[in-house]
């Protein structure tokens, strides 16, 4: 697989019937999210009000050390996760308002690849079988594409809906795991370091898809990761966190090429082998 992007799958978005880059997905204000120390018993919070927006098609990514808070502001922003107050939209519906039905209509609209793709598929499950479970539960938003064409669109083959999970590399298993989240059309993909783990050359190729899903599908992509890099090269804007707070924000370039805070400096320069344009 080619990790390039032509000029027309960077603009697929625009051509999608109805597909209009400053429509809302997801937009986040004075989220807090509190967690009871185990040892102590006190109560401490991993994410301290902290605003966030993603509108169709874009690419965003919150990065930050392990600990910072970046991985329960995207469970507890997309609803996956709970929060203590703040409020969140996810397609202008207000999350804190909706009953379990209604909630339970929206959760296909946001769609995880988790950091272990292993992890997170059935290992009793055939790929087909474990296609078939989602059909079944959601047969108006998955019968868009046959099982052979959604591989496709991931970039295997047809002799890999046979397979189960122990018997797939650890790219095939991400983009198996990339594969079910298309299935339901969603409208938000959520990355949690989706390329930890990967050798280097599979991690361009994972990287390229999903740069590829976002631009033929209009997805939004909300990224987590501690790889500057990794989100450098796919997304646009980029959230810097620590000790659950959002200290920089802003377009990726910016950020990485005239960092103001200086937890943002330290971060870049500990990257092995990175050469930082900064120009301050």
């Amino acid at each position: 697989m080619s990790g390039a992007i032509t000029p027309e799958e960077a603009v697929a978005f625009d051509r999608l019937p109805g597909g209009r880059r400053d429509d809302v997905i997801l937009d986040v204000r004075d989220l807090v999210v509190e967690h009871r120390n185990r040892s102590t018993g006190e109560m401490f919070r991993a994410v301290d009000e902290v605003n966030l927006t993603i509108r169709a098609g874009e690419s965003v990514a919150i990065v930050g050390e392990s600990g910072s808070g970046k991985t329960t502001l995207a469970m507890a922003a997309t609803g996956l996760g709970h929060h203590t107050s703040g409020e969140i939209r996810l397609i202008g519906r207000v999350l804190s308002s909706l009953g379990k039905r209604e909630m339970r209509a929206l959760r296909p609209e946001v769609q995880v690849v988790f950091q272990d793709p292993h992890g997170s598929l059935d290992p009793r499950q055939t790929v087909r079988s474990g296609f078939s479970e989602l059909r079944s539960l959601q047969p108006q938003r998955t019968g868009w594409t046959d099982d052979i064409g959604l591989l496709e669109r991931v970039r295997l083959g047809p002799e890999m809906l046979t397979r189960y999970p122990h018997q797939l590399s650890g790219g095939q298993a991400q983009r198996v795991c990339i594969a079910r989240a298309l299935l339901m059309r969603p409208s938000l993909i959520v990355a949690d370091e989706p390329t930890s783990g990967l050798d280097v050359s599979v991690q361009a190729d994972v990287l390229a898809l999903l740069a590829t899903v976002r631009a033929e599908t209009g997805a939004a992509l909300l990224m987590v990761s501690h790889d500057l890099a990794v989100v450098r090269s796919v997304c646009e804007r980029v959230h810097v966190m620590y000790k659950g707070r959002v200290v920089e924000s802003g377009p990726s370039e910016t950020v990485f090429t005239q960092p103001t805070d200086d937890y943002t400096r330290q971060l870049l320069a500990a990257m092995p082998g990175a050469r930082w344009r900064s120009r301050r």
